[in-house]
């Protein structure tokens, strides 16, 4: 087994709802933000009894990987072949002779051809793991926003930057263990996976909380910085990034790494000169 890792890579997508904006639609919709619960039906806040206690900036992240499997091997068949009527009694093929068999499964007079298999296979597949809990989630549409790519080392735009607590690794274990599957074949020819992309990305989010006075209720709403979209029952971190964060230890990907998807196989990890040069570029 091969794999190879083509691009390991870490981005930001900027904010395309500004600061300035974020903060006239929290105050829009300030009242909206209680209008959620059996309460709300008999008790709705007014507009004057909302204040913002608290409101922060921060870069959320999460993963996208693409990888490509591609297996190529040989297997010995035999082909059932059934006779032109019910007056052959026997066949011969290339000077072989062959008995015909009343077989239940193929249907009377049949005879078997031995032959050789040439399978060819390729499957690519993607996804997207959110970076603090790893859950699985649909992100494709983020993705169509632009992009800057980053330096982790660097990192450290006005706001929180939340460091992932899901590593390349995972990620890359959860879907080769999707992409590697057993292949029934008396001969492996080529048995390939190519991580074509392994990526970091850092989105930024807006969160406002509220507070009800009269009934001293607190509610905290986020804003998408790139749809503007807004939802309730969020949350706030109240903190900043303590350090740097680290590439080597965000992309931690090895042959001892990769192994434990194939327990007990052989596996060859190599990186392009891409992936070395990014690496290096970083420290």
């Amino acid at each position: 087994m091969e794999i190879s890792i083509v691009e390991q890579k870490a981005f930001l997508l900027p904010e395309v709802i500004t600061p300035d904006q974020a903060r006239e639609r929290a105050w829009d919709k300030k009242a909206s933000a209680f209008a959620s619960g059996i309460t709300s039906i008999f008790s709705r806040p007014k507009a004057e009894e909302i204040e913002v206690t608290y409101s922060e900036k921060r870069y959320e992240p999460f993963w996208f990987i693409q990888c490509l499997s591609h297996y190529v091997y040989d297997r010995s068949v035999r082909f059932a072949v059934k006779a032109s009527g019910p007056e052959v009694k026997n066949v011969t093929v290339e000077g072989k002779d062959y008995c015909l068999l009343n077989d239940n499964k193929h249907g009377p007079l049949t005879f078997f051809l031995p032959g050789v298999e040439h399978c060819h296979e390729d499957n690519r597949k993607e996804a997207y793991f959110e970076g603090l809990s790893g859950e699985r989630q649909d992100l494709s549409a983020v993705l169509k926003y632009p992009r800057q790519e980053i330096a982790l080392e660097n990192f450290a735009p006005e706001g929180i930057v939340v460091a992932p607590e899901i590593r390349a690794s995972y990620v890359v274990r959860q879907l080769l263990g999707e992409m590697i599957k057993p292949v029934q074949a008396d001969r492996i020819l080529e048995e390939q996976v190519t991580i074509e992309r392994l990526e970091l990305y850092y989105r930024p989010l807006f969160a406002f909380e509220y507070r009800w006075i009269p009934k001293d209720r607190v509610v905290v709403a986020e804003f998408d910085g790139l749809s503007g979209q807004m939802t309730t029952g969020g949350k706030t971190l109240r903190q900043t990034l303590n350090g740097k964060l680290s590439r080597d230890l965000l992309f931690d990907l090895g042959a001892d790494v990769l192994g434990m998807v194939v327990p007990g196989g052989s596996i060859a990890v190599k990186l392009t000169k891409a992936a070395i040069d990014g690496a290096r570029k970083e420290k």
